[in-house]
């Protein structure tokens, strides 16, 4: 497929480019520069041409060995991955020295580049599409990325860069594209609804969330999982804000790995783009299957670890728990290990049998043990229990400890069924299904989880009430 890298200085508008080409808002976008650190990817469908879309740091003159120096190092990266580079320069603050400079740093990549002067709603950006003439990179594409004007000349354009393609012969967008989009039909206005965008990988891959607090090794476990260095990772608390997406096969089994930012304490969220962040976490919790809670080994379960489990098993997740940094445990650590699961129990008895697995992001080890672990509660998540076993269950379960008496009147649950798994869901029918006791209904769940092997997993069930055919 295709792949075409948004690339320019710091504050042009790339995130702003790439949600207006996915068609909704995937890219973190906010007014202050550097708000992009990883490299983040979407397949787009958009009219008659598909791609692979990558959203990319800032480019900056910066000193080696620093974060912003890391975050170059991936958009160099994405470059040489990239089929098309889309260069972006601020129409409004015209060409600068930084432009220049990455112009030449481009150009000696050798890979074909489309200039794009964003930012041009209004008339007061003459001088700025002008001065772009002086990068040597040929016409620049009028647009605004934030209002979607110039769109129908980007699918002109793009489009004669793919036909190219297509035909393999010689490509050099470079002076030619102010004729492509001049020669073409021009087509109307396209707004961001017109355009779709397709999941990155297959729809059967698992999507698997890592989360947990700031600086507790998850973009190292996720390096260390796919065996490069895909995502941003340093001594730096807070580095990742972006969710990144990363499919990734395990054993011929796909997965959509979801790197999050770290989860603070609310007291301690000021800034807006916090808030941003951490709101794009709990949407990568909502909208993955299993999520890996990890925890730093030397400092476990403390308050805001629980509030993040507690709002997983809320959703309806799996869980399987990462105990980081094992490499710095000393002494028993088959000792520790089992105390850390009898504080799980205690710390989370709504969803008994946590998997608990000691994993080591920088040197490796437990990796393997903990894709199995999410494989094995991906299986129990979606569990399909048949209809008669669950009436046997409800049987001998009432057997063995009754309903209690209400009013002076025995309840009855009348029979179970299973209307849904991912999570297991499970209703039972009474005519007095809102005099059961809750407690009653917790053990339910706890003879469910036992008799069905339902470990790890969130339980949801149901007592309905069924109307009285006689009551009349």
């Amino acid at each position: 497929m295709l792949t075409i890298a948004i690339v320019g200085r710091p504050n042009v508008g790339k995130s702003t480019l790439f949600n207006r080409l996915v068609g909704y808002r995937l890219a973190l976008v906010n007014d202050q520069s550097g708000v992009t650190r990883d490299r983040k990817e979407q397949d787009v469908v958009w009219g008659a041409l598909s791609f692979r879309l990558v959203d990319t740091a800032g480019l900056q003159v910066v000193p080696s060995g620093s974060l912003d120096a890391r975050m170059c190092i991936q958009t160099e990266r994405a470059v040489d991955e990239a089929s098309l580079c889309l260069f972006l320069i601020d129409a409004r603050a015209g060409v600068s020295s930084s432009d220049i400079h990455f112009a030449e740093f481009l150009r000696k990549k050798g890979k074909p580049i489309l200039l794009l002067a964003n930012k041009c709603e209004g008339n007061a950006v003459n001088s700025g599409v002008i001065d772009a003439f002086s990068l040597g990179l040929g016409t620049p594409l009028m647009l605004s990325a934030e209002h979607g004007e110039g769109s129908a000349d980007l699918y002109q354009a793009l489009r004669f860069y793919v036909s190219r393609q297509e035909d393999k012969s010689e490509i050099s967008l470079l002076g030619r594209v102010g004729s492509v989009c001049e020669n073409d039909v021009t087509l109307p206005r396209i707004e961001s609804r017109r355009f779709s965008s397709s999941p990155s990988s297959a729809p059967s891959a698992l999507r698997v969330a890592i989360v947990g607090r700031p600086n507790v090794g998850k973009s190292t476990l996720i390096n260390r999982i796919v065996g490069v260095e895909r995502v941003l990772t340093g001594a730096e608390a807070g580095i990742t804000r972006d969710t990144i997406q990363i499919p990734w096969s395990w054993h011929g089994k796909q997965l959509l790995l979801h790197d999050t930012a770290g989860v603070r304490r609310k007291s301690r969220i000021r800034e807006r783009l916090e808030k941003l962040s951490v709101g794009e976490t709990f949407h990568a919790i909502s909208s993955s299957e299993i999520v890996i809670i990890v925890v730093d080994a030397n400092h476990p379960f403390e308050k805001q670890d629980i509030q993040i489990a507690d709002m997983i098993i809320n959703e309806g997740r799996a869980i399987v728990m990462a105990v980081n940094k094992w490499d710095q445990i000393e002494g028993d650590k088959k000792k520790i290990l089992s105390h850390m699961e009898t504080e799980v129990k205690r710390l989370l008895p709504q969803i008994c049998g946590i998997i608990l697995v000691s994993v080591s992001a920088k040197t490796g080890q437990g990796v393997d043990k903990l894709m199995k672990a999410v494989f094995t509660v991906a299986d129990i998540w979606g569990k399909r229990i048949p209809t008669p076993e669950l009436n046997r269950f409800l049987q001998d379960a009432t057997t063995r400890n009754p309903p209690p008496v209400v009013s002076g009147r025995r309840i009855r649950l009348r029979y179970m069924t299973q209307p849904r798994n991912r999570p297991p869901t499970f209703v039972i029918f009474s005519q007095r299904a809102q005099e059961v006791p809750e407690s009653y209904t917790r053990y339910l769940i706890n003879r469910l989880r036992e008799s069905f092997d339902l470990s790890g997993t969130p339980i949801r069930l149901h007592i309905r009430k069924v109307n009285n055919p006689y009551a009349d």
